[in-house]
């Protein structure tokens, strides 16, 4: 009974992540969007990898290292985010075209 509830608020948070990276203008919600769809893809690791083999920790080992990815990516997307402000004076996608000077 609690796998079917898991699995739910997994496709649930992932869907949001989407709906959020589809129809985001800003970048700080992209970026946090992006984050919810890593988070829904730890909680499928960990419940699988408690589903069918709960001795080996392999899901919950790897769903570590997803964690640490998605903390690089927030620290890069971030850093970068505040550059394009400061020479942007904006954080909408649609505003940012580095092609142009």
């Amino acid at each position: 009974m609690m796998f079917e509830h898991v699995l739910f608020l997994s496709v649930y948070l992932f869907s949001i992540g989407i709906y959020g990276l589809i129809t985001s203008r800003n970048m700080v919600r992209a970026l946090i969007c992006l984050e919810l769809i890593l988070n829904s893809i730890n909680l499928n690791l960990v419940t699988f990898s408690d589903l069918f083999d709960s001795r080996q920790l392999k899901g919950d080992i790897f769903a570590i290292f997803v964690i640490a990815l998605a903390a690089a990516e927030a620290a890069i997307g971030l850093s970068i985010l505040s550059s394009i402000h400061r020479n942007r004076k904006s954080t909408r996608i649609n505003q940012s075209n580095f092609l142009n000077n």
